[in-house]
């Protein structure tokens, strides 16, 4: 993995991260159109630098971490369920990550889906998270378990989650960027606890990488979800559902035609 590697990477989680599209099946395509070779330390940085991506959440909505306790415990009650699926179903979740076949299947039928979520969910009756309960926020942990699928999209299931509980749009988005920070530290955290488990030492050329990376994907990120919200509340998903079933059907197509896609 070199700089050019490093930067397309994190632009593509920065702006793939938070929307409805799946950033690992954007990072397996461009890994694998790259020919980034699939090691420890490249499997480490597609995670770590979802840090930057938590960063820019944190900083956009800095007054919303501020306002109460209330707020974090929603937080933890909703991140609860994915926090033990994560420990109970660990290897087969490894093992799902190692099939391209998988991400692209569930890009092409998550498409479907968002085609028709702005009619299934039509009538919502929340609007800003003070007042989602905590059940709600449990039920929108549970729809965060799907994205152990790879593919699914993280955002996906926890915005659809949310407006399946009647949120509006902009409210689901909203909660589901919120969400992201602590499932994704947690993840980043066991990488890097599994990545000095196994023996491996950072370089001093892989922390600048990483660096670089974190910086890049903050960036990004906060441009993206700027541009997401602003965008949902105007059009909602049906763009992306189109967009999800063509990058489906390249995933699909290429393993299809005998090429070798490495996951990460």
């Amino acid at each position: 993995m070199n700089i050019i590697h490093v930067i397309i990477l994190a632009i593509i989680e920065g702006i793939t991260e938070f929307l409805p599209v799946s950033s690992t099946g954007h990072m397996i395509v461009a890994s694998s159109l790259m020919g980034i070779a699939a090691d420890p330390f490249v499997k480490l940085f597609t995670i770590a630098i979802q840090l930057g991506a938590i960063l820019s959440v944190v900083v956009l909505y800095h007054k919303r971490f501020l306002q109460s306790v209330n707020f974090y415990l929603k937080l933890l009650v909703a991140f609860i369920p994915a926090a033990i699926f994560g420990v109970l179903f660990s290897k087969k979740i490894d093992a799902l990550l190692e099939s391209a076949l998988t991400v692209g299947i569930t890009l092409f039928v998550g498409g479907i889906i968002l085609l028709f979520v702005d009619k299934w969910f039509n009538k919502p009756t929340v609007k800003e998270e003070k007042d989602i309960n905590y059940f709600t926020a449990l039920k929108i942990g549970f729809f965060q378990c799907l994205a152990m699928i790879p593919g699914t999209s993280r955002s996906a299931a926890t915005i659809v989650g949310g407006m399946s509980q009647k949120l509006t749009r902009t409210a689901a988005a909203e909660f589901s960027f919120f969400l992201a920070v602590p499932t994704m530290f947690a993840a980043t955290a066991k990488k890097l606890y599994d990545f000095h488990k196994e023996g491996h030492i950072f370089s001093g050329e892989e922390i600048k990488l990483l660096a670089i990376g974190n910086i890049i994907a903050f960036i990004v990120a906060m441009l993206a979800i700027k541009t997401f919200i602003t965008f949902l509340e105007r059009k909602g998903f049906r763009i992306f559902g189109w967009y999800r079933i063509v990058i489906g059907a390249v995933i699909i197509g290429l393993i299809l035609t005998g090429h070798q896609l490495e996951t990460i």
